[in-house]
């Protein structure tokens, strides 16, 4: 009897040698998980990488056939064979107990997905501050965003229809669409932590100005390259893939 595993985590990548090793080696040979990097077109050697990795990790390197985040999140989903699927950011760090908190969540009907709370690798009381305003918008407003580790049933993420083909905000879209479900979106009492390179390289209240004009733009109806050229800080180009953030499918 074959045993198919139980929890897919998918995570996209993009030029990321430089840290591609250090985020893996937070994972263990487990049964229960199945591991699906997929690559959009890096020209580093992240695949190569990653794929060294495949020997001691239940993990497969995957290429997708369009870049872009969601495009390549959805090629993950579409090949993942567990019960459960969970979509993460390779610059983020999982609790150690994270199988167990997804379970917990995930065994309940109530719930229809979840994510954790999220924690910056950076010092400092202004990002401690940010992380509870993240927390209190994921618990109260029922709105988690893609850095934190959404996770959610494979039937569920297929009926939904997987994230829509967007060059960015393909999670905020994708929580939309879950706060018109039935269920409730699930908080993990543990929280995700994840790389503060891009607060360090633009600072913090320039990486948050820029983060909420997007999600303003997103309400006001402002196209989706356009959003893109302001996160980015670039013109909109499907030839350029230096950030798969706004990168076009």
């Amino acid at each position: 009897m074959v045993e198919f595993p139980q929890l897919s985590i998918v995570i996209p990548v993009l030029n990321e040698a430089k840290i591609a090793e250090q985020y893996l080696r937070q994972f263990n040979h487990d049964p229960r998980l199945e591991i699906l990097i997929i690559d959009g077109g890096s020209r580093d050697s992240t695949v190569e990488l990653c794929q060294t990795y495949a020997d001691c990790l239940p993990l497969q390197v995957l290429v997708s056939p369009r870049p872009g985040r969601a495009c390549q999140m959805n090629y993950g989903a579409s090949l993942a064979q567990g019960e459960w699927l969970l979509f993460l950011h390779l610059d983020s760090i999982l609790p150690g107990d994270f199988f167990d908190q997804i379970a917990q969540i995930l065994d309940h009907p109530e719930y229809i997905a979840g994510a954790f709370g999220l924690a910056i690798d950076l010092p400092g009381w202004p990002y401690r501050w940010l992380e509870k305003l993240i927390l209190w918008r994921s618990i109260y407003a029922q709105f988690p965003y893609g850095d934190q580790g959404l996770f959610i049933r494979r039937r569920d993420f297929q009926r939904l229809g997987g994230f829509a083909d967007l060059p960015i905000m393909e999670d905020y879209q994708f929580m939309q669409m879950l706060g018109k479900q039935r269920g409730k979106v699930a908080i993990a009492k543990g929280k995700v932590t994840t790389s503060g390179r891009r607060w360090q390289k633009l600072g913090l209240l320039r990486t948050t100005a820029i983060n909420q004009a997007v999600v303003v733009g997103y309400h006001l109806g402002i196209t989706p390259p356009t959003l893109a050229k302001w996160y980015r800080g670039t013109k909109p180009n499907r030839g350029n893939r230096t950030n798969w953030d706004g990168t076009s499918c």
